[in-house]
């Protein structure tokens, strides 16, 4: 389970890099991770590492890369 939500992350973080500040449902897309819960896992991998910023505007939340 640890070596899917680090492969997870790597795949959101690469996302991320290539198209910027994301929304959850377009991270789903361009990832292509099915799950919710394997996307907000590799997300609170990067967050823990403190490799992304995140923030909620009127119920939506966004991601990116610190830089």
């Amino acid at each position: 389970m640890i070596h899917l939500i680090g492969t997870n992350a790597g795949l959101v973080w690469r996302a991320l890099s290539k198209c910027g500040r994301m929304s959850i449902k377009d991270i789903r897309k361009e990832t292509k991770i099915r799950k919710d819960k394997d996307v907000y896992a590799a997300i609170g991998w990067l967050a823990k590492e403190g490799k992304i910023h995140l923030s909620e505007e009127e119920g939506e939340t966004s991601i990116w890369l610190v830089e």
